[in-house]
């Protein structure tokens, strides 16, 4: 038996609630994982709270990242003993996740555990982290240095945009911060940023064409706030969006691509090849000011997991959570 949060939907309804589990209910995989560290991302709180039809089967275990120690293996990549980590790949949603003692795994959706890490120091940077640097390695691609000019960075308080801003601020770009919370200014200012913007300028309906002020953009928003974002994006410059917060849709117009040469590069976080996976990995290794991690996230156990969901769809809970699963 372990411990670990179970989502289960039945004629009574929807629940979440930590519980032991039996080993032998764990689904099909060739790596048995003991794990260490998880988190409790945004898509996790959906599916502890069942705010949005984020897990596919039932019962199932959230958790979309995890890091820990090989028990069990048959993969020919790993052996009992490795410290190996995990980023997406459909845990916590139709494959059972990490924020549980044990996972059982396809080995192809791991990656070995950087040196330069411990699995907590991992689990602070978790996907959130893992797409900022995503996103950074797409502007790079498409040429955005920075030379060029001031990179906006949206929903700075959210894990993402915590990591997007010091990873760039580092990296020697001019970061311009937009957020709601006033009260967050600071710590945006000690994560790097150069300039804060309220994120009302750009969350109402804007124009087709606004002007030119951004070299590149990480958007985690989405709606008007990425459209807005793509309007005012200078030209021949790239707007990374990996995130949704705002909305789904996106009412823009074509006038920014075919007028501007703007570049609109979507960040699949889930299915990344393992290079880019162990590329991205790497560049947080040598690109992460690993000082900063204890203000971007903070540590909560197992047993919290489940009352700290709402208050983190809710907005309340600044930066990355990292889950102890074995407290």
């Amino acid at each position: 038996m372990f411990n670990g949060i179970l989502i289960d939907k039945n004629d009574s309804g929807y629940h979440a609630s930590l519980q032991p589990i039996s080993e032998a209910l764990l689904p099909e995989g060739d790596v048995t994982v003991k794990v260490a560290f998880s988190t409790l991302n945004f898509k996790d709180g959906l599916a502890i709270t069942g705010s949005s039809p984020v897990v596919r089967k039932f019962p199932m275990v959230p958790g979309i990242d995890l890091a820990g120690t090989v028990e069990v293996s048959t993969h020919p990549d790993y052996k009992a003993g490795d410290q190996v980590l995990l980023n997406g790949w459909g845990v916590g949603e139709s494959h059972w996740g990490g924020l549980a003692q044990k996972a059982r795994l396809n080995g192809d959706w791991l990656i070995p555990l950087p040196k330069a890490f411990t699995a907590a120091q991992a689990m602070a940077i978790g996907t959130a982290g893992y797409t900022a640097m995503l996103c950074i390695l797409a502007l790079e691609r498409n040429g955005v240095t920075a030379d060029q000019g001031e990179v906006l960075v949206t929903g700075a308080n959210g894990g993402v945009g915590s990591f997007a801003i010091a990873l760039l601020s580092k990296l020697g770009y001019r970061v311009v911060a937009s957020t709601g919370r006033v009260a967050e200014h600071e710590y945006l200012k000690q994560l790097g940023a150069s300039e804060i913007i309220d994120r009302a300028t750009l969350s109402e309906p804007g124009k087709p064409l606004a002007k030119e002020r951004w070299a590149g953009v990480i958007d985690s928003v989405g709606s008007h706030t990425l459209a807005n974002a793509c309007s005012s994006t200078r030209a021949e410059g790239t707007v990374a969006a990996c995130g949704l917060a705002q909305g789904m849709d996106f009412p823009a117009s074509v006038a920014p691509f075919i007028l501007r040469g703007v570049t609109l590069a979507g960040i699949n976080s889930v299915t990344q090849p393992k290079a880019r996976r162990i590329e991205a990995w790497e560049r947080l290794a040598r690109d992460l000011d690993f000082a900063l991690l204890p203000l971007i996230s903070h540590e909560i156990g197992l047993s919290e997991a489940v009352d700290a969901a709402p208050k983190l769809l809710a907005g309340q809970l600044r930066g990355r959570v990292v889950v102890d699963v074995n407290r």
